[in-house]
Order: C-alpha cells, then sequence, then structure tokens
C-alpha cells in the first residue's frame, strides 16, 4: 500500500485557508465556539451561515453584483434589517438582506427568508410535543441545545408563546373536524359517547365506513348528556352531507338521551346495538361479588350465540332466574334486552359481533382524549375545552387501524338497508298522489 507523507495530508486549517471560499473561511471562523459545544452546535452554526449565504445569493441574482450599477435590473439593494427564523422548536434572529423594486420603489420579497421564517413547523412542533404531554411551562426544555450563542437570542420559547401557538394550531383542529364533509362517507356503524370535561359534558360520534375505517365525526357540548345535544350533533352532521336515508347500526352505551336523539334525526326504525359491556355491568352492580362470575358467564355466553332468536331466549330464561333472588338486577337486564342482540338479527359475522357488540372504539378514541388533557389545570370556556377534545380526536384517528371483521361489514350494510327499508311505509305511487279526495 502506498504511503502519503505528512506534507501531502490535507489539514483543516490547509483546506480551509487554500480552497474555501473568503466568505466560508470567515464563517467557520466565528463557528469555532460552537464546535467546542458539540457537533449539533456545530451543525447549527453552519447552517445559519448557509441561511445567510442563500439570502446574499438571492440578492446578487436579482440585483447584480454590488457595487456595479446595472440600468436594466428591476431591484436594487436596500440595506439589511432584523428577522427571526425557524430552528429546532424556536425563532432565532438573523440579519436579512432588504430589496426595493425600481421604478415602483416598493419592498421586494426575498423568497428565501420568507421559505425559512415560516412559522408553520414551529406551531406543529409545538403541537406534536403538547400532545405527547409537555406542558407549555416546560416546552423550553425539551429542545436540543444548540450553542449558547443562538440560545442566548432564541424565542417563542415562553409559555405564553408556546400557547399561543397552540391554540392556534389547536382552532385549527377544530375547524377541520367541524367541516369535514360527509357527502361522499359511506358508513356502516356511528358510536355515540359522551365525556365530562371542565364540568361541561362533550358528545361525541365516531363512524365506521364500509372499509372498516375509523372516522372521527364531530363533537357538540352541553350541561349534560343530554338529548337536546346529542340532537343537534347528529343534526349537524346530515348538514354536512350525511345522508339520513342511508342504512348505519348506531353503538350506544344505553344512554337512553342518545337513544332519542337517534330516533328524532335518523328515524324510530334506525337500528342501534346496545354496548353489551356496558349492560353486563348495570346487571352485574345488583350482584353480590360471590354471585357475579357465574351470571357474567351466562351474560357471555348468551351473547356469543349466532342465533338471534336463541340468544334472546337464552337472555330471558336468564332474567326469569334472577327475578326471584335480585329483581332489580332482572329489570336492568330487560331494560333494552332485545338491542343488545341487534347484530345478531342482522346476521353479523361472528368477529364483527365482537367488535361492534361493545363501545370499545369510541371509548378507545375517548382515552386519547382525557390523555392528552391530563395537564389542563384549569379550563377558561367552551372554545378552550372544544378544541382540546378535536384535537384528542384527531390525534387517536392517527393511531386508528381497520377494525376486526372489516370484511364483512359491506353485508352488515346491505342487512340494515333491508332492515329499515322493510320497516319504512311504502312512498305514495304517482296514480295515488294525483288522485282526488271524496268528501
Amino acid at each position: 500500500m502506498k504511503k502519503v507523507t505528512a506534507p501531502q495530508v490535507a489539514t483543516a486549517d490547509g483546506a480551509a485557508k487554500g480552497e474555501l471560499p473568503e466568505a466560508v473561511q470567515e464563517a467557520l471562523g466565528d463557528l469555532a465556539g460552537a464546535a467546542k459545544e458539540g457537533l449539533l452546535a456545530l451543525s447549527v452554526g453552519l447552517g445559519l451561515g448557509v441561511v445567510h449565504e442563500l439570502m446574499e445569493a438571492e440578492v446578487t441574482e436579482v440585483c447584480g453584483p454590488k457595487g456595479k450599477n446595472d440600468p436594466e435590473r428591476d431591484a436594487v439593494r436596500h440595506g439589511h434589517e432584523d428577522g427571526n427564523v425557524t430552528l429546532g422548536g424556536r425563532r432565532v434572529s438573523v440579519s436579512r438582506p432588504r430589496m426595493r423594486s425600481v421604478p415602483e420603489d416598493r419592498e421586494r420579497p426575498l423568497a428565501t427568508y420568507e421559505h425559512f421564517s415560516d412559522r408553520d413547523p414551529l406551531t406543529d412542533l409545538v403541537f406534536e410535543r403538547i400532545l405527547a404531554g409537555v406542558s407549555c411551562r416546560g416546552y423550553g426544555r425539551t429542545n436540543e441545545p444548540v450553542g449558547s450563542e443562538v440560545q442566548g437570542e432564541e424565542k417563542s420559547t415562553s409559555k405564553s408563546a408556546t400557547s399561543r401557538a397552540f391554540v392556534e394550531r389547536t382552532a385549527t383542529a377544530l375547524e377541520e373536524l367541524m367541516s369535514r364533509g360527509l357527502e361522499d362517507v359511506r358508513l356502516a356503524a356511528m358510536m355515540i359517547d359522551g365525556l365530562e370535561i371542565g364540568a361541561r359534558t362533550h358528545v361525541v360520534a365516531l363512524g365506521i365506513t364500509t372499509q372498516g375505517v375509523k372516522l372521527p365525526l364531530g363533537l357538540w357540548e352541553g350541561s349534560t348528556e343530554n338529548a337536546t345535544v346529542a340532537t343537534n350533533l347528529l343534526a349537524d352532521l346530515v348538514d354536512r352531507g350525511l345522508d339520513p336515508e342511508q342504512g348505519i347500526l348506531f353503538v350506544i352505551d344505553g344512554a337512553k338521551a342518545l337513544r332519542k336523539a337517534i330516533g328524532d334525526v335518523f328515524g324510530a326504525k334506525a337500528p342501534v346495538q346496545r354496548c353489551q359491556r356496558h349492560k353486563e355491568r348495570n346487571v352485574l352492580d345488583h350482584l353480590g361479588e360471590d354471585e357475579q362470575g357465574a351470571v357474567r358467564s351466562r351474560l357471555r355466553a348468551a351473547w356469543a350465540l349466532t342465533g338471534h332468536e336463541e340468544a334472546l331466549a337464552s337472555l330471558r330464561a336468564l332474567a326469569a332466574e334472577l327475578e326471584r333472588s335480585h329483581p332489580d338486577a332482572a329489570k336492568s337486564l330487560r331494560e333494552g334486552l332485545e338491542e343488545t342482540v341487534t347484530l345478531q338479527r342482522l346476521g353479523a359475522s361472528e368477529r364483527l359481533a365482537k367488535t361492534l357488540g361493545s363501545t370499545n372504539p369510541i371509548e378507545s378514541m375517548i382515552g386519547v382524549v382525557r390523555r392528552i388533557q391530563r395537564n389542563v389545570k384549569s379550563w377558561q370556556g367552551g372554545d378552550m375545552r372544544k378544541r382540546w377534545t378535536a384535537a384528542g380526536m384527531l390525534e387517536a384517528e392517527r393511531q386508528f387501524r381497520r377494525i376486526i371483521g372489516h370484511r364483512d361489514l359491506a353485508d352488515l350494510a346491505v342487512a340494515v338497508e333491508r332492515e329499515v327499508a322493510a320497516a319504512s311505509p311504502p312512498s305514495p305511487t304517482r296514480q295515488e298522489v294525483n288522485e282526488p279526495v271524496t268528501v
């Protein structure tokens, strides 16, 4: 192997002095201190130096070389002024060159500066970190160290600045959720549930398309989970394009207010599946601990049956047995009993029945909402509550996967449509409409 003598080895100093442009040599000289603070600080310093060079190169391209008069140029240099660029979750001061157009004598934008000064990356980063559990007060501590000189001039890392950025981003999330068009959405099922937030209640809706995709639909705020709030939510979905005539299976926890709202907006014959897990808890709450295991097994065995009449008969037999020793438990079981086996009546597959037999999918979404809200100490009004809930719903959507049994959803949707059509009164014929009435 050929050896290279010491004089032939290129050193950093030799390369800087011999081959690099003068402007870059000066920049490297200024970065000597940053290099001592680590590779990241050095990289940031180099990056800022490149940004300055790019801005100056753009000015030269537009205005021509400095010190040379060009009568055909359409802009002239106009000094420098302080500006800010976005860097790693902070705003950093830079000196940006200015240009003025000829002959209008108006400020001409600098495309390079506008690109690097865009605040959207900073706002998005604030949003992501707070959703991950970082508080506004602690946001600044999550930024990576980029050198004492840069950190000494950083901006937009305070609690108030972070809060403003988060408000802006969550307002966008709320607008995105509540304006989402539903004209082309074909739902096989819809889940509705409520969550308490800041002494108020949000009723939220989660749609499941015929392809098994879970889709947050909207939210509505009220004092309680009442029928008026739920009706307003469902009516808003219709206003946004959701077809109330399409057959949709509704899955709820059994709240009477939600059941009434569904009937008011989608008709009394809209099929409803009550959450089996909620029904199970309601029944077991009336029993002693030593009796709960056996009754739980009986309930789950009945709901696991594929035949509708068979499942219904098994549940009614259990209610009759409970009537003698625990009448309140029997009453709880009989309340809405038929709606706990709606999936069997519709002929849903076993895998799909396990998914839609409970409100677990929407409760999972609500769990994400509660998780990201855990650092909020004081709610400052309805807009704040709705923004946080919407942000949580959209965050949950990013984690969604298609439901188990999604391949059978198309068959379920057809079964729902047939049932709704069979329950609806026939539309009058043209002859019946035009036929005179005899008094």
